[in-house]
Formats: C-alpha cells, structure tokens, sequence
C-alpha cells in the first residue's frame, strides 16, 4: 500500500535583501545632495566706487597667496554710485568673513617707496582680503587701499608722532646706524591734528629699540645758508629719495613694548637731547625759533619756541648735550646783533640772520628759568687760574694753543720750556676762571692731533684739524668724575693722545713679571701678552744679562689676572706661523696680526707640581711638557734642521730648536729639548740618539713622514746612574763618500744593467754603491768607480771576488735540465754586484783606494761556501 508525503507548510520571509539596494541608493543620493550644498559656496557682495580692473570669471580673491574665491558677477547700485560685485567664496573660507574684515582690488603700482601688486602684473588683478573680528557677514564696503599690515609676533609695532608728514610715506625705511631694520606701515591725523606714523621694526632687530629710544626725521636734504657759507646734511640716498626715520637708543634702557609712543624730532641735534629750559624776556625782538645759543663763538644749543603771554615772552630753549654741563645755576644769557659803529660793523652776518643769544656758563645745578638780558653783564675780573703741565717731549703744543674742554676754549698755553734737569717739557697755562669746576681730581690734559690718521683692518681714518690746531696745536681736557678739586700746586701730565693715558694709568695698575730666555729674538717691548687668545698685558722690557749671557724680559700683565699668575703657569714665545706637517695632514697657524708685527708671548696654565714660571720657552709644545736641554753633536752632512722632532718609537719626546755649524767646521751643535716627563730616563751617559732619514727602495719607504717634516733624530733609554746633557748623534745610514770609506775600481766586459747607484752586495747586505763608470782607455772593457762603507772596509781584501747579481740566469742543458739562478727583487730591477772574500786580514793583503778588482760573470759553488774570520 502507497504512503503518501505531508505537506510542508514554508512561511514567505517579510523581508528581502534585494530591498536594500534601494535604501543605500537613497541614502548614497541624500549624501551627495547635502555635500554639494555644503561645498557649493557663499554668495559675498561687495560695493565698489568703480568695477574699472575687475572680469567676471577671471578677477579672484586671494588670501595670504591662496585663492579664495572669484568674481562670478558685477552690477550698479540702485542709488548710482557705484558697483556692486558678487563674489563666490570657496566653503572653507567662512572664518575669514566677519564684520571688520576687508576687502580692497590690487593692482600693480610703482612709487618713490617701491612697487607694490608685483604679482598682478603677470597674473592680473585681484581682490585682497584681511580678516578681521565680529560676527560673520556677507556683505561688505571695499577699501579705497590696502590697509597697513602690522605684523603681530613677528616683529615690533611702534607709533611715533610728528608735527609734519613732510616727505615720509607708507615704505619709508627705519634706519639703525645706517642699517636698515624697519619701514612706516602707516600714517594717519590724531584729533589734535598731528600726524600718527606707525613703524614696524623687524623681529631681529626689535631688541634695539628701547624705552628711551630717540627717533628723528633723515628724509630730504636739510641746508643751513648763512654768511659764513652754505652747510648742505643728506642722509642716505633712499632716505633722500623715499624718506627715513633714524633712531638711537641708550643701552642702560628696558627693551620697548609694542605700540609704544615716541616723539619724531626734526633733527638728530633735536633728538639727542640736552637740556631744556626757559628764558624770560620783555619782548623778543630779533629772537625767533632756531636762534643759535653761542659761547664762545660756537654754536652750542637753539630756540625751540617762543610763546608770549601778557607781560613776558618766554623763550623755550634747548642747550645740546655735549655742552649740557656748562649749564649751572648761575648762569647768565644775553641777546646780541649786528654792532654798527663808526669804525665798522661787526657781526655783520647778523643783519641777515637775526641777534644771537650768547651763554656765559655758570656752577651749580641748572635750573629750569633763567633771564634774557638785553646787554652783556660785567663779567668778573678774577685773575686766570694758573697751572702747570708737563711732559717727557713735546707733542706738538705752542705757546697760543687754545686748551678745550668738549671743543669750547677754556683757556690756553702761555709759556712752554724745558725744566732745569733738561728731563721734561714745561707748559705754563691759564684757565678761564669759569671754568673752574671743571678741573677736578683725576682730570687728564691731552694734547689734539694736527692730522689723525689710523689703519687698520676695518678701514682708514684721517681727520684734520682746525687752522689753530695746524699751526699751535690744542690741548683737550679730558675731565673726571671726582668731585675733588686738582691739586694746582703739582706738575701735571699732558699726554699725546688718549691712548697713551690709557696706558699710563693701566702701567700703574699692572702686575710686573720677569722671565728668562736664551733667545728674545721674536719679542721686543710692547709685544703683547695673550692667555687664550685674548690679550692680557704687553712686554715692557727686554734687557740682556751679562753675566748670565741670557734675557730677561718684563712683562706688565693687567692686574684682574693677578689670581692667573699665581697658579701654575707657563709662558712660551708665538711664531708668526706655525705649521706642523705630518702624513696625516698639515696644520696651519697664525698669530694675530699684532703679534706678527711685535711678537707675542702666550701663557697657559698647567697640571703639575713643579712648573717653572720664570723660564720663556720657544714653543708651546716646549713650555706645556716642561722641556729640558741638551746638545747633540752632528756631523756636518747630516740634513738636521730647527724644529725636528726627537722621537722614542714613533712617539715624539722632544724637538731640536737649533742646529749650527761649529767654528772647527768639522761639526754641528744641536740644542734640544726634552718633554719634562721623559727626560730623566734619555739624559743618561749611556743614552742614545741616532739621525734618521726617509729611506727609499724597492722594498718601500722607511720612516716616510721625513719626507714631509724632514730628518728626525730617535732616542734609546740609558740605565746609568750618571746624568748627561751632551751627546754624539752618528748617521743612522751609510755615507759613502766620506773620506774614510774604500774608493776602489772594478772592472767587467760591458756595463750591462749596472748603472750608478747599484748597491754591492755581501751576504745580502748592502755595503757599497757604485758611484759613476766610464770605458777603459783601449775601449776594451768598462771600469766601475765603487765605495765601501768605512764599517765594512774590513771584509774586503786581495781574496775578494766580485760578481755580477743583475737580472735572472738561466742555464738549459740538453740532458742537464734548466737551471734559473735570481736575486732579490731588488737586484732584479736595479741590478747589483756580490762580494764574497776566501781569506782573512791576517793570511791577505787590505785593498787600497783606486785598487782595481774585476767583476764576474757569477759565482762558482765553492765562493759561496767561504766562511774566513774578517776581524775589524
């Protein structure tokens, strides 16, 4: 019977993946909607006066370089006053529209200052913008110009205020001591109608302005025309076509803040400053502003202002600094004009220019109100005060010479003679009895040079004097700060120049220390003293010591390293130029250019117990290892120089300083110097010491650094007990042409490969040279000229056979086989000629000079077996 299948009963799913196709479409198509809303843009309008540079489509904004937008349209106001531009700005621009940003078109412009917009010349016009601050805003009023970039962290912002513009504009350099370190961003009105600059002084150079910095106008061409002639003051060539601000700053002042006020004065006479008061008068007839303040005929302040007020007029006036302190309490001023008399008109330039306000100087502390006198006071009649300089020799001061004090004469010379030892220069002078407070303890008198020149690395000075100063010389007082009165009843000192004060207060206050030297050649006095390369104290005297036979020289070291000489130290003479060459490389060095001229002496401090201070060494190397001498005796064809190096094993010990010819010409002396800590053990009797020079052969170069430094000397360590200071230094190699070698003649059928300098050969060791060769007399054979080492003259006798070692033998037999006979490499290339001897001294005869012995072809078996007992 057939069973039948139930039915399965399947649920339809709700739900089928293929739905999800359409959910990511649509979720993919609202992204891509709300990404090109968001980055479509942002519609920004701007009014301008004209659309005249402007394209739709292709004028751009432009932020810090960066594209920020374009010009997508341009259209008129409504009121018919200008354009309106739309501009689409990039999304990302948003933080850069707020309520005070601003917008203004570049376009190329060229003035006095410079050229601004340069990049809209090849890339067309374009829309600045400079973001400001607020809430964010779409529509905007354009600049007429760009506004001034004041940079925040990078640099310093200051204002400065002037009563005139004059020729300064937006560019205008900044100047510090002629070096440009700014430019005026700025300017504008403030409400008491100054002008307001604004500068900005570059980051590097910001630390210069200070809180008490003097700002001053340079622009242009400033002239000063009067009778006595025509003064014509330019500055720069920028500051005379674009203008300029220069400025000074004290360096006891606090650094400025940003947006610090200053004032800009006219002139730099104005800024310097000096001391300002008022003078009171009835009326100012014939004073104006820029009436000169003169003493003595020298112009030394002005008249700033003058006010007027019911019954005086007060007369603003500015003494200039250098003449500051002739101001004092008592002081007394006075107009005065054009004198017109019946013998003629005196100050006759008056008549033009206007009376001048003459200044009589006063003691005291100055006072901020003085009186306008309309006529010269009597001035009192007290004598002249009456002193006494002198000096070693006469700087070039007369009788007449005016005495200065900043430029202004105080007095003058009345007598100059010799004092009665004939040991000085007496000068008789008088000082205006004003002036007597300005001669106070300390004050120094230096005579004026007629013609300064100085040279130097910097450059070249030359400064002239006056006509007075040409022909009598000056004098300058040069006053202290001591509020002691000068001792008048004493002599004194009047100097040739500043620095020669200088040097003579600082001899007085320096430390005195002698050293000794065998040898003072590259010192004289005046050499200077350096202590790591700075400049410490001068050689004041170089004196020779009979009795000792050496030098002691004197040393004037400043006294703020007196705690240097009292530690260990050692001093060493500078060589102009110092050079050490050694295969590893050449060291070069100089001694400063003063020290070239004069010789210089160095000092060092050392790490040692024992160290000698008083000794001057010739070289550092010498002075810092605490060097001891010896002598070496040469022969005279050793090629020893100064400065060769003692070495012990490749180590240098020692240098040799000298090296000179004996009066018996037979020899040379050699000082030396050992280093301090290996001289005890190479200054024993039995120590020794050899010359060695740069060996060149086929087996290499020994001791090669000779070749660049030349021959050196090696030392072997002594065992004796018994010290010694003196040695005999024998050549290290063979001379063989001395007198005391063996000449001797060898003769062979041809020449071959044997040519001069063929070394002759015993046992392997070379103990002869061949010195030259010519043919026989009948051209039957050539003669070698040979010589034999003096050491080795011994092993030859009439028993020696010579033979040849050159080259490679070959023997081929038919049934012997082939037989190839070599010597050294050497002998291979260069040739040589082999020795052997079958006797000795006592069963032989010596050989003598010009003996002749021939050479041959090879050595049979049994030479080569010859064993004799050659004794020396």
């Amino acid at each position: 019977m057939n069973e039948f299948e139930q039915p399965q009963v399947v649920r339809k799913k709700l739900f089928s993946p293929v739905w999800l196709l359409p959910l990511i479409a649509l979720a993919l198509g609202a992204w891509l909607g709300i990404k090109s809303i968001r980055e479509s843009g942002i519609d920004v309008r701007i009014h301008f006066p004209s659309a005249t540079g402007i394209d739709i489509g292709k004028t751009l904004v432009r932020y810090q370089g960066l594209n920020v937008g374009k010009v997508v349209d341009v259209s008129i106001d409504d009121e018919l006053k200008g354009v309106n531009v739309d501009l689409l700005m990039d999304y990302r621009a948003q933080p850069l529209l707020r309520d005070n940003s601003k917008f203004w078109l570049v376009t190329p412009k060229a003035s006095i200052t410079g050229v601004e917009g340069l990049d809209a010349l090849f890339s067309g016009n374009y829309i600045g913008l400079l973001p400001g601050d607020g809430d964010f805003r779409d529509h905007f009023e354009a600049a007429q110009e760009a506004p001034p970039v004041l940079p925040g962290n990078d640099g310093l912002v200051v204002e400065l205020s002037a009563e005139k513009l004059g020729s300064l504009d937006v560019g205008s350099p900044v100047f510090y001591r002629q070096i440009p370190v700014g430019e005026v961003v700025s300017y504008r009105l403030d409400p008491q109608h100054k002008v307001l600059l604004k500068a900005y002084i570059q980051k590097q150079y910001a630390s210069l302005v200070r809180k008490d910095s003097h700002f001053w106008n340079v622009s242009g061409v400033q002239i000063d025309a009067s009778l006595s002639g025509i003064k014509v003051n330019t500055a720069s060539l920028a500051s005379l076509i674009a203008g300029g601000i220069n400025f000074s700053s004290p360096t006891n002042s606090p650094e400025a803040e940003a947006n610090q006020g200053y004032k800009l004065y006219a002139s730099q006479q104005e800024a310097n400053g000096g001391v300002r008061f008022v003078l009171t008068a009835t009326d100012a007839d014939g004073i104006k502003r820029g009436t000169d303040i003169v003493y003595r005929g020298v112009m030394v302040g002005e008249v700033e202002n003058v006010v007027a007020d019911k019954n005086t007029v007060a007369i603003h006036t500015r003494l200039d600094a250098p003449y500051s302190e002739l101001l004092g309490s008592d002081a007394q001023f006075w107009r005065e004009g054009a004198d017109i008399s019946l013998s003629g008109i005196k100050h006759a330039g008056r008549l033009v220019s206007g009376d001048i306000i003459q200044f009589l100087p006063g003691s005291g502390s100055p006072k901020d109100h003085y009186s306008l006198a309309s006529s010269a006071p009597k001035i009192d009649s007290d004598r002249p005060i009456q002193l006494t300089l002198t000096a070693s020799e006469n700087p070039g001061v007369s009788r007449g010479a005016e005495i200065r004090y900043r430029q202004v004469k105080i007095g003058e010379i009345t007598e100059v003679r010799l004092a009665d030892d004939f040991n000085a220069v007496l000068y008789r002078a008088e000082i205006l009895p004003e002036f007597k407070s300005l001669l106070s303890k300390g004050s120094d008198f230096i005579a004026e040079a007629a013609l300064d020149f100085q040279a130097s690395l910097d450059g070249v000075q030359l400064k002239s004097g006056d006509l007075t100063t040409l022909t009598k010389g000056a004098v300058s007082l040069h006053r202290s700060a001591s509020k002691k009165a000068l001792d008048l009843t004493k002599a004194i000192p009047l100097f040739a120049s500043t620095s020669t004060a200088n040097d003579y207060y600082r001899q007085g206050q320096k430390i005195k220390w002698t050293l000794y030297s065998d040898n003072a050649a590259s010192v004289a006095s005046g050499s200077p003293i350096y202590y790591k390369k700075m400049q410490i104290g001068s050689v004041s005297a170089v004196d020779w010591q009979a009795k000792t036979d050496r030098f002691a020289i004197t040393l004037a070291v400043d006294s703020t390293f007196a705690p240097l000489l009292k530690s260990h130290v050692v001093f060493w003479q500078n060589a102009a130029l110092s050079v050490d060459a050694s295969l590893s490389g050449i060291k070069m060095e100089m001694a400063p250019l003063k020290g070239v001229i004069k010789g210089s002496i160095s000092l060092a401090k050392i790490d040692a117990d024992d160290v000698d201070s008083q000794q001057l060494y010739a070289s550092e190397s010498l002075a810092v290892n605490q060097a001891q001498a010896i002598s070496l005796i040469l022969p005279t064809e050793a090629a020893l120089k100064s400065g060769a190096a003692i070495r012990y094993q490749g180590m240098q010990i020692g240098e040799v300083t000298q090296v000179v010819l004996d009066a018996n010409l037979q020899n040379l002396s050699a000082t030396a110097y050992l280093y301090g800590r290996y001289a005890n053990a190479f200054m024993r009797t039995d120590s020794k010491y050899l010359l060695q020079q740069a060996q060149v052969s086929l087996k290499g170069i020994e001791h090669p650094e000779a070749l660049l430094t030349g021959d050196f000397i090696s030392a072997m360590p002594g065992h004796s007990d018994t010290p010694s200071t003196r040695f005999t230094v024998p050549l290290n190699n063979d001379n063989y042409a001395a007198a005391d070698a063996l000449h001797i003649q060898l003769t062979r059928p041809s020449l071959g490969s044997v040519k001069s300098g063929t070394g002759i050969f015993f046992r392997g060791v070379q103990i002869g040279v061949i010195t030259g060769f010519q043919l026989k007399t009948g051209g039957d054979g050539v003669l070698l000229n040979a010589s034999i080492a003096a050491r080795y003259r011994h092993l030859l006798n009439q028993s020696s056979k010579f033979y040849d070692l050159s080259g490679i033998k070959v023997d081929v037999g038919l049934f012997s086989g082939a037989q190839i006979e070599t010597g050294s490499l050497e002998t291979i290339l260069a040739g040589g000629i082999g020795v052997v001897t079958e006797q000795s001294n006592q069963q032989s005869a010596p050989l003598d000079n010009r003996t002749v012995m021939p050479i041959f072809a090879k050595a049979e078996t049994s030479w080569l077996q010859w064993q004799p007992k050659l004794d020396n």
